[in-house]
């Protein structure tokens, strides 16, 4: 009799303990804040990434299943700079959660704590797809990650005090991790500055910057319109006259133009897999920057 009540209190104890062991619950808007978010909060968080890596962060269909994620989430880690503005703020208030609307410690916006680069001197929508507070893709640049990383573990322990302590030795361990990481890409990476290249769609900004090549042109005409082939042809006249190593797209878009220039042009056509789970090499954080850097070697053949 006894043993039967001892079995029979066992749920009653875990019921009572469970909610101090609670991982919290975090809704990252791509895979690269979910893949941080792991490494800072290990196994204090359960993450959910509301887009895959072949998805095309700006067009989200904001879907009663991501309404219900953000309806239990204790946190919504998102890029900001208006990257998400055509689905995410539906998303929020569709939920009704109080926690995670902006403003709130459970709204965090990793481009907050990034210099923002391509800001317009001017705002006018006919210029395709133009973001008010520039250039949204900050992911490509590694030292952003680790500008992000230190405000995302702060976030976490201000969420979850209780464990504070754990969320610190984890982001010392990271940064020790990635600013060793960093110097390594840089060193594997000098081959490449000043470099001239096309892009397919102006979202490598960072990754230019930061490895010093030299963005020559767009094949898209206006930022997040498909390119015609008589824009092409131009570009392609513009190639001929200012020769370049390479064209970059991201693994999510259409190879269609890029490989129309590769050919005429007889240059490399590099895809790049832009955020964690990209391509098969982009398992983590540290595969995304191996993957790219090396791809970009590979492309100065």
């Amino acid at each position: 009799m006894k043993s039967h009540l001892q079995w029979l209190l066992v749920p009653l104890v875990l019921a009572w303990v469970g909610p101090a062991a609670a991982a919290l619950n975090v809704f990252a808007t791509v895979p690269e804040w979910g893949a941080l978010t792991g490494e800072l909060g290990g196994d204090k968080v359960k993450v959910y990434t509301a887009t895959n890596p072949l998805q095309d962060p700006h067009h989200v269909e904001a879907k009663p299943s991501l309404i219900g994620r953000a309806r239990g989430a204790d946190l919504v880690v998102a890029t900001g700079a208006e990257l998400e503005i055509g689905w995410l703020p539906l998303v929020t208030q569709q939920a009704g959660n109080p926690k995670v609307q902006a403003g709130k410690p459970g709204y965090f916006e990793a481009a907050s704590f990034v210099p923002i680069l391509d800001k317009p001197s001017r705002l006018d929508r006919s210029e395709g797809d133009v973001h008010a507070a520039g250039d949204p893709h900050i992911q490509t640049d590694p030292r952003n990650i680790a500008r992000v990383a230190g405000p995302l573990s702060a976030r976490l322990a201000e969420l979850d005090p209780e464990n504070a302590a754990y969320y610190q030795t984890r982001y010392k361990a990271f940064a020790e991790r990635w600013n060793a990481a960093i110097a390594r890409w840089e060193k594997e990476g000098a081959p490449l500055r000043g470099v001239p290249i096309l892009v397919q769609h102006k979202g490598f900004t960072y990754l230019i910057a930061w490895l010093g090549m030299k963005e020559v042109a767009a094949l898209e005409p206006k930022p997040g319109v498909e390119p015609t082939t008589a824009h092409l042809s131009d570009v392609l006249a513009t190639v001929q006259r200012q020769p370049v190593k390479m064209v970059l797209r991201a693994a999510y878009q259409s190879d269609r133009a890029s490989q129309w220039i590769a050919e005429r042009a007889k240059i490399n056509a590099v895809v790049l897999p832009f955020t964690v789970g990209g391509d098969d090499a982009a398992k983590d954080l540290f595969g995304l920057f191996d993957d790219t850097i090396e791809r970009l070697r590979k492309g100065l053949q």
